[in-house]
């Protein structure tokens, strides 16, 4: 009987010549570790709406969407028509122009701590920047991050990813800089009260994802919330929220918005740019303004935010602007579409493994979705310590994969995020792909 990977290779095999191309001139083959597994990754040649085709002709739903960005589907028009525009006027100018500013009033307006935007070109650079303006505006060094909790590869937050959570996660980091970075633990009121109290003297701030990534897109519980917004406001510390993923996705306003919850400074990043490069920091007027060129820099008062050759890159604005629009002027029928759309894949899928009697979990939030594989039936899955101790990783993302690209559909840690070009036709074509991936692994 072939195998999995034998049909996989069967049926791309473009993309592996390419790949062995690909490995003799980037580290790995690629240039984000995410876009690797083994044997190879698929490559893609086009995309438009749901899908994606690669290069050897094969047609997938795509769940990924570059990364969680596309919440419109590849290439929709409104994004395409906006740059094409642009591209007309001029590619780069390294100077200010009016649609920034709106777009920052835009931002301002929708999200509910942006008294003041900066922009920079990642989510990576944004975290980076909140956590230098939080200890540069309290004059304190310690950060508390989730235990699993993942901020991009920014020297600061690179701490506390992967279990066991204290040992060193790359070469190159300095040590003195897990001494300043510490962890807590996700929906532990207790235990995370009792990291807070131990460094209370020279907390600068605790940042988290609200609905966490790495915690199988869970929601931090209400009381979890509160209680971190009001210890940090109690100890005079700076509370982030990571909206990098959940910005424009869970809510118009965020997870913010939807909780009640509102933090000092928040980092945005994907669905804000429409498409295009982005990263943003916002927040307080007393925090951010700090950061402003007008400070003089003999006082010492100012917090370096660097340039960033591409900041608010004219096609960013111009297809973050149109995005944030489409998004505002149509929030009463995207958002209430993508909600009901992945509450009805999460239940069908979970039927679907229990049925089978695979023993996969399913979690998510919103559009949200992961597939999980417990070690043991019955666990719960809501926080990255969890799955990262309790559920076999390397089968969720090996052996799903590549049995889902076998059956049409491209998935990212076992799910991905819906967007608004997902039909109903869609739903019930990743389901029926799962429901055949199912019945092969509970075989094998």
């Amino acid at each position: 009987m072939e195998s999995y990977l034998d049909f996989y290779r069967k049926k791309t095999p473009l993309s592996e010549t390419l790949f062995q191309r690909a490995r003799k001139v980037m580290p790995g083959g690629i240039s984000h570790n995410i876009h690797y597994f083994p044997p190879y990754p698929i490559l893609i040649k086009d995309a438009t709406g749901s899908k994606l085709i690669d290069v050897d002709g094969n047609e997938y739903i795509d769940l990924w969407m570059g990364n969680y960005t596309h919440l419109l589907g590849h290439r929709p028009q409104i994004i395409t028509q906006a740059i094409e525009t642009q591209l007309r006027k001029g590619i780069h100018w390294g100077a200010l122009f009016e649609e920034q500013i709106e777009w920052a009033e835009l931002i301002q307006e929708l999200i509910p701590s942006a008294e003041m935007v900066r922009f920079c070109c990642s989510g990576t650079e944004a975290t980076m920047y909140a956590v230098r303006v939080a200890r540069a505006f309290t004059g304190r060094k310690t950060i508390l991050k989730i235990a699993g909790g993942w901020h991009g590869a920014n020297s600061d937050l690179t701490v506390g990813i992967k279990t066991p959570y204290e040992k060193e996660e790359s070469l190159g980091l300095l040590p003195e800089l897990q001494l300043y970075t510490k962890t807590i633990p996700f929906n532990d009121i207790d235990g995370t009260l009792r990291i807070i109290d131990q460094n209370k003297k020279d907390l600068a701030a605790i940042i988290l994802e609200p609905v966490i990534a790495e915690g199988g897109f869970s929601p931090a519980a209400p009381e979890y919330l509160k209680m971190l917004r009001s210890e940090t406001e109690r100890l005079g510390a700076i509370l982030i929220f990571d909206e990098v993923i959940s910005g424009f996705r869970v809510a118009l306003g965020g997870a913010q918005k939807r909780f009640g919850i509102i933090p000092d400074l928040t980092t945005l990043g994907k669905i804000a740019g429409g498409g295009m490069p982005v990263g943003v920091i916002a927040g307080k007027k007393e925090i951010l303004i700090q950061t402003s060129p007008e400070l003089k820099k003999e006082k010492g008062n100012r917090i370096l935010i660097g340039g960033g050759t591409f900041s608010a890159h004219p096609l960013t604005v111009t297809s973050g602007l149109a995005m944030l629009r489409f998004l505002k002027e149509n929030a009463n029928v995207v958002y209430p579409t993508l909600e009901r759309a992945g509450e009805k894949l999460r239940r069908s899928l979970q039927e679907i493994f229990d049925q089978e009697g695979l023993g996969a979990a399913v979690t998510g939030f919103a559009s949200l979705y992961q597939v999980h594989f417990p070690f043991k039936k019955g666990l719960e899955l809501h926080s990255p310590h969890h799955i990262h101790q309790f559920t076999d990783i390397e089968r969720r993302e090996v052996e799903f994969r590549i049995r889902m690209l076998n059956h049409g559909v491209h998935v990212m840690h076992g799910g991905g995020g819906l967007s608004f070009a997902h039909s109903d036709e869609d739903i019930k074509r990743i389901i029926e792909a799962t429901k055949e991936v199912s019945k092969e692994m509970a075989k094998s």
